[in-house]
Order: structure tokens, then sequence, then C-alpha cells
């Protein structure tokens, strides 16, 4: 009956929106004559309503755009998704944004929306509608705000101000005065031009006529192909990169605009979010500006992007509400003390969102024009440092750096190279820390400055700048690549966000020095106590187009010789949410249920309260044997504190997920006892209440939705859904639109991820998981370490079970080893370690002897140092 309750509840909570699908005429292409755009419409339950635009990301299409669609008719908004021309089954060819061709058929899709009686109009032909994308599609949403007055509301996710700026960067000025040129973003630029392929779903009326440039137009197409020659960017180029970028209609946009901004995002940073935020609230619009986690080069975000932008239209276009200052929030879930891990909390920026462009923010203003160089454009315009309405002043703090003149080579083509991002999978290098950092700066190519070590924690929330002396020894024209990065006191080198800027100084004179002030990458993290600032200066960066000839450099710090920081004041805002009952899978969550109901209203016994004052689990001589005579569990004893992440390890075939099933409540024991909270476990004993787990599998209903599998198993809990934060697990799961697919398509990783997120719905005080981070791959698995790690920070408490050694060290500050149903050791992984060096027992060949020891292996059976080591990882599996 439970179930049959729970069922019904999803279907009125969530009622199935109607779908129309059609083309619609677009924009007329020059020499193929009409273009039809491939588009769907969702109605919600009750219309009239206001609408929605949704456009898609480049290379993708409407069908990337169906769970946000279909999420935002359910909340009761008209959607129109479409896919863009020179995409899917839309005619015509890329023009990569043109005020001429895509805005034009953004604005003729206003006017379908318009004439349709179910939208809800402010006037005639004028239908209340907001426009919603991310990169590709949030630029589109900006020019389309900025072209058509009719735009009511904005929300537009990880995307540029400058097209210009954002392909061919330069981040120094010399003189107040931008430096000319920029340096071609080569990698990305190759991999979206190879994103514009024929799809095999366009209509054979879509297909190009011409070869060689995929569905791009041929003045794009010819472009690249000079540009990726190394050739100067012609005036054709920048005009085409001009007119397609969000800053040239800025001062246009009286649509109140949520702009939201990945924080690792080597195609787009946060300063595009920053430029386009500036040139938006100039005019008195309102603007609210979020920074997120992920972004392209982790591709994940996009739950907490579609999240924001659905409360956005509801304050703007249901209920007129918008900021009346130019406000900045730090979402993902703010930041903690230590090397930017995440805590449950947010951050806002005090006193309105001062913005985070340093003096040299880049070239924002890019007249048709080339200086007939290799790498870049032309850029006479000053970076824009108009004071903003309602906006406190950037705050800076100054670190003084030093280190000598150093000499830096440049080798011909640029190979080998630095690698500092890669599309896509930037999250990679910066999960590998010091195994893969020495490939963010190769020796000889790296000039590199520090500052001493911080005496206080400090948030540094934008884009530093220095003085830096460069001098060409051998030639005329310079391409440098700028970063800073955070140094840990064992030496530990973190490059926030996989970020570089780059450089390019022209009209240098051999051996002769030229001051240049550059604006370092802007970035989020804390700055712990202890820990040091170092900015290097590299010759190269697989990203970026290089010189082919061999150079040499010599760089030095100029001016005061201090690295000016920028920061904010912000308050946090802390979730303290009703904390409730999870358990493993779905059937066992709607037995438990009845159980503890049941068992809630018997007398509770002496002694049977928690007590306040109670650690969160406590083991003590636990025995499990089944009736086989097997016995799984073998007096096992220990006690976890709050706030404390505690990993059972040990090989399969160890007892950990049979010690995890007692803990909550799932088997009985044969002897011995859990407590949680103070309160021995029983099957459906109410402290379960505080627990949220999932053991041997989540219990997931292949035939629904993730969301529903979500809203399901919470309305078996009898819990109001206001309490369940869903907004917070969907973040967690970070599976985007796939969770409006129905979990038999998923794939284990993802089956993983939104078991965790299940698990974690209402924030309960004690998280039970077994082998989370099967099928994920290394970046879900970062991820995965983070959420853990920021939970734990909030003062609840983690037990998880692994069989990979270096994944707990990774994860946890406790550790439990098993073997064999048996206690090997306990403490903190420092102390099981012995040193708490990269690999546990690796480097201390006594912690090796007392964990074998524990184990009743002795020392002289194993007397080689290596030998003990492997022992250990074979006892414990790797």
């Amino acid at each position: 009956m439970v179930l049959v309750v729970a069922i019904a509840t999803v279907v009125r909570a969530q009622p199935a929106s109607r779908t129309t699908v059609q083309m619609i005429a677009g924009t007329p292409e020059p020499g193929q004559g009409k273009v039809d755009i491939d588009t769907t419409l969702y109605l919600p339950q009750h219309t009239p309503a206001p609408s929605i635009l949704l456009a898609q990301g480049f290379g993708s299409s409407k069908l990337g755009l169906a769970g946000q669609a279909t999420s935002l008719a359910r909340h009761g908004y008209v959607v129109l998704a479409y896919t863009a021309r020179g995409f899917g089954r839309s005619g015509g060819l890329i023009h990569l944004d043109a005020p001429k061709y895509e805005v034009a058929d953004a604005r003729k899709l206003i006017d379908y929306l318009g004439t349709l009686k179910t939208v809800q109009q402010d006037g005639a032909d004028d239908p209340r509608v907001g426009v919603a994308g991310a990169s590709y599609g949030g630029a589109l949403a900006l020019l389309a705000a900025g072209l058509d007055r009719r735009v009511d509301a904005v929300a537009a996710d990880i995307t540029w101000n400058s097209l210009t700026q954002a392909l061919l960067p330069n981040y120094a000025t010399a003189n107040g005065a931008p430096e000319s040129g920029g340096v071609f973003k080569k990698l990305w630029a190759s991999y979206l031009f190879g994103s514009g392929a024929p799809s095999p779903l366009a209509l054979p009326s879509a297909l190009p006529t011409s070869a060689g440039c995929g569905r791009f137009s041929a003045q794009l197409c010819g472009a690249y192909q000079s540009l990726a020659q190394g050739k100067p960017a012609q005036p054709a180029t920048l005009k085409l990169l001009t007119e397609s970028s969000p800053a040239t209609v800025l001062g246009r946009i009286h649509a109140p605009t949520l702009l939201s901004q990945g924080e690792q995002d080597s195609l787009f940073p946060l300063s595009e979010a920053d430029a386009n935020a500036r040139g938006i609230a100039r005019t008195g619009t309102p603007v609210s500006v979020v920074w997120r986690l992920g972004g392209h080069d982790t591709g994940s975000g996009s739950a907490t992007a579609d999240s924001a932008a659905q409360k956005w239209f509801d304050d703007v276009l249901r209920h007129g509400r918008a900021p009346t200052t130019f406000d900045l929030t730090l979402s993902g879930a703010g930041i903690s003390a230590q090397n930017g891990e995440r805590v449950s909390e947010t951050l806002h920026a005090r006193a309105g969102y001062p913005g985070i462009a340093g003096a040299a923010a880049g070239n924002r203003s890019v007249p048709p024009g080339s200086t007939g160089s290799n790498s870049g454009p032309q850029s006479t315009a000053p970076p824009d440092t108009t004071p903003l309405p309602q906006a406190t002043a950037p705050e800076t703090f100054a670190v003084p750096v030093s280190g000598r003149v150093q000499t830096v080579t440049a080798p011909a083509g640029g190979s080998p190279a630095a690698i500092s991002s890669l599309p896509g999978l930037s999250s990679i290098l910066g999960l590998a820390g010091g195994a893969l950092g020495a490939l963010t700066s190769v020796p000889g190519q790296t000039a590199a400055f520090e500052s001493a070590p911080a005496q206080r924690q400090q948030l540094v929330a934008g884009s530093s700048s220095v003085d830096l002396s460069v001098t060409a020894v051998n030639a005329r024209n310079a391409t440098l690549f700028v970063a800073v990065h955070d140094v840990a006191p064992d030496g530990t080198d973190t490059l926030p966000g996989q970020l570089v800027n780059a450089v390019r100084l022209s009209g240098l004179t051999p051996n002769q020095a030229r001051t240049v002030h550059v604006a370092l990458p802007s970035v989020l993290f804390r700055l712990a106590a202890g820990h040091r600032l170092r900015v290097t200066v590299s010759t190269t960066d697989q990203a970026y187009l290089l010189p082919s000839d061999p150079r040499t450099y010599r760089i030095g710090l100029a001016g005061g010789n201090a690295l000016q920081v920028p920061t904010l004041a912000t308050t946090a805002s802390h979730d303290r949410s009703p904390l409730i009952w999870l358990v493993a899978g779905l059937l066992a969550a709607v037995l438990a249920v009845a159980g503890a109901t049941l068992m809630g209203r018997r007398p509770r016994a002496d002694g049977e309260h928690p007590r306040d004052d109670a650690p969160p689990v406590v083991f003590k001589d636990l025995v499990k044997e089944y009736s086989d005579g097997f016995r799984a569990v073998d007096g096992v004893s220990f006690r976890v504190e709050l706030g404390q992440i505690v990993g059972l390890l040990g090989p399969n075939g160890a007892g950990k997920t049979t010690a995890l099933r007692v803990l909550v409540g799932l088997i009985q024991p044969t002897a011995g006892s859990v407590e949680v909270f103070g309160e021995r476990i029983r099957p459906g004993v109410p402290v379960l209440a505080r627990v949220g787990a999932f053991i041997e599998g989540p219990g997931l209903l292949p035939h629904l939705s993730g969301r529903d599998n979500l809203r399901l198993y919470w309305a078996a809990s009898g819990r109001p859904s206001s309490e369940a934060q869903f907004d917070t697990a969907l973040e967690i799961a970070g599976l985007g639109s796939s969770i409006e697919r129905r979990v038999k398509t998923y794939s284990q990783g993802m089956r993983q991820r939104l078991a965790l997120a299940q698990s974690m719905l209402g924030l309960p005080e004690l998280l039970v998981l077994d082998e989370p981070t099967n099928g994920l791959d290394p970046p879900q698995i970062a991820e995965m370490r983070q959420v853990l790690r920021s939970y734990a920070g909030t003062g609840r408490t983690v037990v998880i079970s692994s069989h990979l050694l270096a994944e707990v060290e990774q994860t946890c500050t406790h550790v439990v080893v098993m073997h064999r149903g048996k206690l090997v050791a306990a403490g903190s992984v420092a102390d099981v370690a012995g040193t708490g060096s990269v690999t546990l027992a690796v480097g201390d060949p006594m912690a090796a002897r007392r964990v074998l020891a524990a184990a009743g292996i002795h020392a002289s059976e194993v007397p080689a140092r290596r030998a003990l080591e492997d022992v250990f990882l074979e006892l414990v599996g790797d």
C-alpha cells in the first residue's frame, strides 16, 4: 500500500508535458534559400503560461535540451526547444551566433511564440518570454536579448563576452594600453570546428555543398584554416568574431539577466561572465552572477545551472522580482579552508558584486583590423574599468613575491609543450596532483616567482595581476603563458582550475626589456595559512598555437614586486534542513518505514534513548556467522567520531559489506552489537531516521526516470517533499538532462551517481556507502571524493567501504583495515600509514610491520622492506 501511494504521489507531482515536433521557417541561407529550424514545443498542464526559448550548446541539438525542457514544462512553462541552424535536422550553415542568421532565427521563434494562445502575452505579438542556453546557446540568449526588446528574462550559462578574446586571448597591458595581438587557442578551436561535421540526422536539404568545411559557412571555414596555419587574423575574421560577441549588445539588454559561469573552464573563464555582467549592469539592468563548479573542462555542473535558471524565471517572469544590486553567488556549495575543497555553504558577495576584472582584463573591444603579426588581432581599446552602479570597488591585497631574473627557452614548434588543460578532460590533470603537476611547468621553459607562506587564510576570488620584465633575446615578439599556483607546505603544487592566461608582446627590441602588466587567470580558492602563491611564466602550452622558431627570453619581476590578489567580502548561508531517514534500496526503504513506524510505537527500554554526546557509530565485538558456519565478521570493534570519513578497507570477502549491513539494520548480528548515536541497531529502529545509505546496489526501478526514482524513494519515507533537498541531490548526481531518462538506459557509472544522490536526500547525519566509486571514471571519482569531504566538513559523518588502498587514503580521514572478517588495524590515515605518505605503509616499514603483526604475520617471515609492503598491499587489496 505504501508503494502504491508513493507512485501516485509521483504521478501527481510530475504531470507529463504535451509535446509537438515541427519545423519552423528560419532565415534564408545565401545560395541555399529556405532554411527550416527543428523545434519541439513542450506544453504545461495549465495554459496560458509564460514561455521559455531554449537554445542548444555547440555541436548538440534539441535532444540535449529535453530534460531541462521537460522539467520547465512540468514547472508550468511553455517551452520551445530547438536545434540551431547547421546542426541536426535544422537547415542552413553555422555562423557562430551571427545576428543575421542564428539571432534572426531566434527572433522568428519568438514571433511564433507570440502567435500561440497557450503563451501568456504582454501585448500584440509580444509573448512573455525568457531565453536560456549554455555556451553557444548562452551567447545566443544574450544577443537575442540585446536585439529583441520582447525578451523579458535571460539565463546564460558558461558563455563568452568577446569571441575574439576567447579564441585569440591576450592578457597583457603596457603603459595602460592593451598589448596588440592574441594567441590562437588552437586546441579548443579545432575541437569546436570538428563538431561542425554533418550530422547523421541531417536532412538531405540541410547538407552543405562546399567540401572540407563541414556545415560551417565558407567565411568561418576560411578564417579557421587561416588562423590554424599561423597566418595573421584578417579584418574579415575579426569582424565575424566581433559580430558574434555579446559585448556588442550589452548596453541594449534591458531584460533581467542571470549569468552562471564554471570555475573549471579554459574555453570561457570566469572573466567572460564578469565582462558580461559589468556591461549589462552599467545600464541599470538587474544582473545576478553565479560561479559554479564545472564548466567546459569537466562537463559537470549543468544541474546547478538548470536549477538556478528555473528559479530565476520564477522570480522574473512570474513574480516580477529581480535583484536591485549587482550580486554574486559563489555556488557549488561554497568553499572550505583547504585547497578549494567544498563545504555545505553558499557564499554571497557583500554590498554588491564589484567585478573581478584585473587591471589587464584582456582585449574586450576589437575593431576590424590586424597587426600583421602571426598570432592574432589588433586591439586598441583599454580594459573597461568604469565604476558599476550600486557596487563597491574591487578588493585586493598585496602579496610580495620574489625571484631572480630567469632565462627560459621555447623549443622550435613549441614541442615539447606544457599541458595545462584538455577540452572536457582537464579535471584528470587536477586529479593527478603531484603525479602530473610537472606537465604544467616544463623545466627550462618556466620562470617562477614565489611568496612567503601566508600568515592567515584568505579567499582568492578573481584575476590577480603582477608586473613583469620581459626581454626577448632573439625575437621581436613573445608568446608566454602566466598562471598562479597554490603551493602547500609539503610542496604540493595545485594549479587552480588548470587555468593559464596567454600573453603576446609585439614590437620588441632584442635584448631590451619591456615592462608589462599581466592579468592571471580568474580563479576561486582558499589560500590556507602556511600556503604560498607561485606565479609561473611559461613559454609553451599545448592548447595554443606556438611560434615555429626557437626562442629565448629573460623573465623578471618589475614594479613593486607585489602580486595584487583579488578577494571578496562574503557572507555564508548554511543549509540546516531537517535530517531524514534513508536506507539501502527502495524496497528496503518501504519495509524499513513500516518497521520504524511499529518500533516507534512501542515503549523504549531503559538506556535506549540516544544521547546527544554519543558517537555516530560504535562497533562492539561484532560477530556475524551464517548457518553454514562461515564467520563473515569475527569480533570487530571500533568507533567513529563526528565529522570523520572512515574507510573500511580490505579485499573482497574481508567482511566489509556484512559489517555495513548490520550497521543499517538489514541483518542481525550473531553476537556483539552496533550502536548509532548511542542507540543499539535493530531492523527499523527509529535512530535510522538519521542515516542515509546504499549497500550492494541502490534498488533503482529501471522503468522510471532518475528523477522519478528519487521522488518515489522520498515519498516512501513519508516525509514532506520540502525536506528532500532534491536540487542538492540532483547537483550531486550531475546527470544533467539524463535525469529524465529511464534508469534502464543508464550506464553503471550513472546508476552509481544516482544512488549517491538518493542516499543524500535530506542530508542525513550519517552517510553509509558500500563501494561508492564502482563504475565511475577518474573525473567522477574526484567529484565524489570532493563531495564526501565537503559533507563531512559540515559536521556530518561518512562511512564507506572500499578495496582500493589509494582511494581510501585520498578520501578518508580514518581507516579500518579488515581481513577475513577480523580487524587488522584502525586509526587515522596518517597513523596507519606511519607518515601519511602517498601510499599507505610505503616509505615506513615499521608501519607495515605493525599492520602485519596485527594480522598475525610476523616480520621475520618477510624481512625485506619491499616484501613487507607487498604483503601489506596484498592483504588490503589495491
